[in-house]
């Protein structure tokens, strides 16, 4: 079992800066993928950055030069710096975990971006 807690989203104008984080219930070094999906009104949750168990890091298309996930092994926990933000960027953030074949989420964070 992995228990996922996001905190960090909010309101920010176009061009602004948030970072997320996820702090799991047990080490992350263990957890072969985690990362950060997304869920905008009226879409399919998708994938925004995900970074594995050796560092290896994958980023929607989108969000590639602006977004950065990175993690502390140490804390358990899992980043994403998000930069130039705009409002296509708005959306519900979950936190993931993919541990032993089994997929794990957390309760997710509203990120809200004027115009």
């Amino acid at each position: 079992q992995v228990q996922l807690v996001e905190s960090g989203g909010g309101l920010v104008q176009a061009g602004g800066s948030l970072r997320l984080s996820c702090a799991a219930s047990r080490s992350i070094y263990v957890i072969k993928t985690k990362g950060w999906y997304r869920q905008a009104p009226g879409k399919q949750r998708e994938m925004v950055a995900l970074i594995t168990s050796k560092g290896s890091t994958i980023y929607e298309s989108s969000v590639k030069g602006r977004f950065t996930i990175s993690r502390d092994n140490a804390k358990n926990t899992v980043y994403l710096q998000m930069n130039n933000l705009n409002p296509e960027d708005t959306a519900v953030y979950y936190c993931y975990a993919r541990h032993y074949s089994l997929d794990y989420w957390g309760q997710g964070t509203q990120v809200t971006v004027s115009s």
